[in-house]
């Protein structure tokens, strides 16, 4: 009788590719962020490969950051392979196949190599099912050996998962977000490169409802799954109301969402203060709307006080919208919700500086966002 336990092999991306001390940092920051998801999983950690066993839900582990694929193996003694071998190629259909390959990979010292292996064990599986041929190219079926020093791991398929690097190993960003299809996508994004995120919703009093909080609500929580503790923070500021009237008394509407832009970027900064971010995120792309073209965002930049990260900036639409749904944030994006009232009619594309701070002394109190009080959204989960 063969020796046989299942476990999951778990293969990570960029972590390799760092210095020993970072490495096992990271090592075991991933750990950590799989035991968070999958707390009924047994972890063990092997350089350039970490194993599971116990409970394992295949879906979940597909959506931790720093994770490129997996595989559920058969883990058999050296002594063992010839046997549990065919065992697991009986399991895997291969009668049914017309053409295999055997994958051999080795870690540690052993008295064959990996050529000599996969001729050895071909034989053997061929000696089974005279029928099957080799076909290193475009094999019918397709067997992984993994033998590290005594043990070797047995599988068939590579669960391809989200990559990146662990999440958190980066520090936070405060990440702007609208519920429109471009905000949660450049928070994914910086979460993907290992960045926790802390979504931000400023509420504009007077032009906003509900419907937008309640789109933005359900685009962050389609996003959970990538990071579980997220939770969405909620401003209500009425700057915006009063910068519409100067700006109408005065004849210069189309400098309204510049105003409003800049504004934000100041409560960001002031809420990435309060939860130790390092900067924030924003769904902006370059020349998408009229606040984005490269004018614009240099106007909106000179109101940044720390970093801002826009990863979507050399995005086309479609390139957002195709990243949207695989993330699985698209359908809640396009939800319906009204639209900003304050947007108007001719936007400034090109707007200056000087002209954009002389308005902002007219109204006042742009800068003032330190008294501003955040709440957490009422719908999102504990």
């Amino acid at each position: 009788m063969i020796d046989t336990e299942q476990v999951w092999l778990v293969r990570y991306s960029e972590v390799f590719l760092k210095s020993e001390p970072v490495r096992r940092e990271w090592e075991k920051t991933l750990i950590r962020n799989i035991k968070r998801v999958l707390p009924d999983a047994e972890p063990r950690r092997e350089r350039g490969r970490i194993w599971l066993a116990g409970e394992v839900d295949p879906e979940v582990l597909r959506n931790v950051f720093g994770i490129v694929s997996f595989s559920l193996c058969d883990a058999v003694p050296l002594d063992d392979l010839p046997k549990g071998l065919l065992a697991f190629s009986e399991r895997h259909g291969i009668a049914e196949a017309a053409t295999f390959a055997l994958r051999i990979r080795r870690v540690g010292k052993h008295s064959f190599t990996s050529k000599d292996l996969a001729e050895r064990l071909g034989n053997l599986v061929r000696a089974e099912h005279p029928h099957l041929r080799v076909d290193l190219d475009d094999p019918g079926r397709e067997i992984f050996v993994e033998v590290r020093d005594g043990t070797c791991y047995l599988f068939d398929r590579k669960i391809p998962a989200v990559g990146g690097i662990p999440l958190g190993v980066e520090g936070t960003l405060v990440a702007l977000v609208s519920g429109g299809i471009d905000s949660p996508v450049a928070a994914f994004m910086m979460m993907k490169r290992g960045c926790r995120i802390v979504p931000l919703y400023v509420g504009l009093e007077g032009y906003l409802d509900e419907t937008n909080l309640a789109r933005t609500e359900a685009t962050v929580e389609a996003l959970r799954r990538y990071q579980p503790d997220i939770e969405l923070l909620v401003v209500e500021d009425g700057y915006l109301a009063r910068a519409r009237r100067v700006l109408e008394e005065r004849g210069q509407e189309r400098y309204t969402c510049l105003l409003c832009k800049r504004r934000m970027y100041r409560i960001a900064a002031e809420i990435a203060r309060r939860e130790g971010a390092k900067g924030f995120v924003t769904g902006e792309s370059m020349g998408q709307v009229a606040s984005q073209t490269l004018d614009n965002l240099m106007v909106l930049t000179d109101a940044a006080t720390i970093p801002v990260y826009r990863p979507l900036i050399a995005f086309d639409k479609e390139d957002a919208i195709r990243l949207a749904r695989e993330i699985g944030t698209f359908e809640a994006s396009i939800a319906p919700a009204c639209g900003c009232g304050a947007v108007p009619a001719r936007p400034s594309t090109a707007a200056a500086i000087e002209a954009v701070s002389t308005l902002e002394e007219a109204v006042g109190d742009a800068g003032d966002v330190e008294t501003l009080r955040m709440r957490p959204a009422h719908n999102m989960r504990e």
